[in-house]
């Protein structure tokens, strides 16, 4: 099957292929946000986007308006792009489990 990409390096091509065309089209836009973006992902592909998300914070840094909202269930994922020195403030919404 050489040649061919698994279902997990489509959705991931997909992705950094969205992710390219946001930054090239809204070069000054301030938000950035992604659901669920490690859906149909494998570690390694996870990994992979985690490592774009940082690039793309790392070019941002100085951009004062700029905020990326990350949603996802994925605990890994989420410490993986919410390192202290890619991100300014870094925000957790859990849900109460007395409240079921």
């Amino acid at each position: 099957m050489r040649g061919r990409c698994s279902a997990g390096q489509k959705v991931l091509a997909s992705l950094i292929i969205r992710l390219a065309l946001a930054e090239t089209f809204c070069l000054n836009c301030g938000i950035l946000a992604l659901d669920e973006p490690t859906t149909n992902l494998d570690g390694p592909n996870a990994d992979s986007l985690a490592a774009a998300l940082h690039r793309i914070m790392e070019d941002r840094k100085g951009q004062e308006n700029f905020q990326l909202i990350v949603i996802t269930h994925d605990e890994r994922f989420a410490q993986l792009i919410g390192q202290r020195q890619h991100a300014e403030k870094y925000y957790r919404v859990a849900k109460d489990d007395q409240y079921g």
